[in-house]
């Protein structure tokens, strides 16, 4: 189900600041404190001063989006009553290495920021897997300290990774997708996936569950191994700005649809296939 098309309309300079949340007790949501989980990421992956602790290597955008009548009978959010929005766009690599190479397989993140009318703002983060790579903060955090790197080698613990991975096997599931898929040639050219299930609720009042992703509309990217290598560690930002100064950036934001039985509780399991597929009209 296509629910609105998103057009980048210009590519700016790469968002540099990030620090922690200024909040220091357990989320009421998660059970997690979320500057707990900062300092872990930092642990875990390294501390790059005046970057973001995820995502770090990025590049922000201008674009705009517009509803479908699908979106309308679906969803009553000032998202979807078919007026054009702008919207602040940020493509990035996954990771803290604001220095990551561009040209390796790995997770390409699309955020996006909505400034509706009134005031109002959605935000949302979208990664180039269908799957997380856990399914809980709690998760999240065990994960981070399984691979946190002893003083002594440099390295994670191979005995403590095993022993997280033989309790805790869906969070291999996304590395997995992600080895499988080529180097993305543009971030124009990778689908993004919102991984958790949202409740679209109608005029009604019924909720229908789903979970989306952002399709380009010129098609998906990739390049060879020896594309790859040909094009170098720093490629993606210079093909973006080529891409919007052409016009030749837009993703269909479309839904699959879940069923009754479907698992919508867990960012590590993906609907089945067939759920109104995104190519679905």
């Amino acid at each position: 189900m296509k629910l609105f098309k998103v057009s980048i309309l210009a590519a700016a300079t790469s968002l540099l600041a990030a620090g922690a949340a200024a909040q220091s007790s357990p989320s009421p949501a998660t059970g997690v404190d979320p500057v707990a989980m900062v300092d872990q990421f930092e642990a875990t992956f390294g501390k790059f001063e005046g970057y973001r602790r995820s995502g770090a290597k990025g590049i922000c955008a201008m674009g705009e989006f517009v509803g479908s009548a699908d979106a309308r009978n679906l969803s009553t959010a000032s998202v979807f009553t078919g007026e054009t929005v702008p919207v602040i766009v940020r493509f990035s690599v996954g990771g803290a290495n604001p220095n990551a190479p561009d040209n390796t397989r790995g997770q390409r993140n699309l955020a996006l920021q909505f400034d509706l009318p009134g005031g109002e703002q959605w935000q949302m983060g979208n990664i180039s897997a269908p799957v997380f790579g856990s399914s809980s903060p709690q998760q999240l955090a065990g994960l981070l300290v399984s691979r946190q790197p002893d003083p002594a080698t440099g390295a994670a613990n191979p005995d403590l990774v095993r022993a997280f991975n033989e309790v805790n096997p869906e969070v291999l599931l996304q590395g997995s997708y992600l080895a499988s898929q080529p180097v993305p040639a543009s971030y124009a050219g990778v689908n993004y996936w919102g991984v958790h299930a949202y409740g679209f609720v109608n005029a009604a009042g019924a909720t229908q569950y789903g979970k989306w992703v952002f399709e380009p509309a010129a098609g998906t990217l990739g390049l060879s191994d020896e594309e790859a290598q040909a094009k170098g560690a720093n490629f993606l930002f210079d093909d973006l700005r080529q891409r919007v100064s052409q016009g030749e950036v837009a993703f269909d934001f479309n839904l699959e649809l879940a069923e009754p039985g479907d698992t919508i509780d867990s960012a590590t399991i993906p609907l089945p296939e067939g759920r109104d597929s995104p190519s679905a009209p």
